[in-house]
């Protein structure tokens, strides 16, 4: 998946998946949406996923960044947390995501924080906050989902 190779995973995840036969950046990231989007994830653990995501290319009309393209940063970041937090034996499926826009991007690239609030066995809940490159929040979101148990077959 492009340069999602570039996510840096610690060494604990990476023992903890091992062996299970499974691209973990491509995994762990946003699809074909992200790809599209250019949507980069560069750190994940259970405790914080970082990524980036650059303005042009997600504007809406006015050419300020689109919400739904934050969105799509924090439901990602907060999704693939999640999923670390459950471990390979579970799915983390997105049930409610709150995002409330601070400020308007013209510009540049977004980077998106995302840290638990709660972490339990059927459901994670992810704060993201996302700044602007100078450091300024331009959103923050919050992210629940739910950890079900992985298909047999998948």
């Amino acid at each position: 998946m492009g340069e999602h190779d570039r996510t840096t995973f610690p060494q604990e995840i990476l023992d903890e998946w091992s062996g299970l036969g499974l691209d973990l950046p491509a995994l762990f990231s946003a699809g074909h949406l992200g790809e599209r989007m250019d949507l980069r994830i560069l750190y994940a653990s259970p405790e914080e996923v970082t990524g980036t995501l650059p303005v042009e290319g997600n504007t809406q009309p006015y050419g300020l960044l689109h919400g739904g393209a934050s969105a799509v940063l924090a439901e990602t970041l907060g999704s693939v947390g999640a999923m670390l937090h459950g471990g390979p034996g579970k799915l983390a499926v997105g049930v409610d995501l709150n995002c409330t826009h601070h400020r308007g991007v013209r510009s540049g690239l977004i980077t998106g924080t995302a840290t638990p609030v709660h972490r339990g066995r059927s459901t994670a809940t992810y704060e993201t906050v996302i700044t602007d490159e100078d450091g300024k929040r331009v959103c923050s979101a919050r992210l629940t989902c739910l950890l079900r148990e992985m298909p047999q077959d998948a």
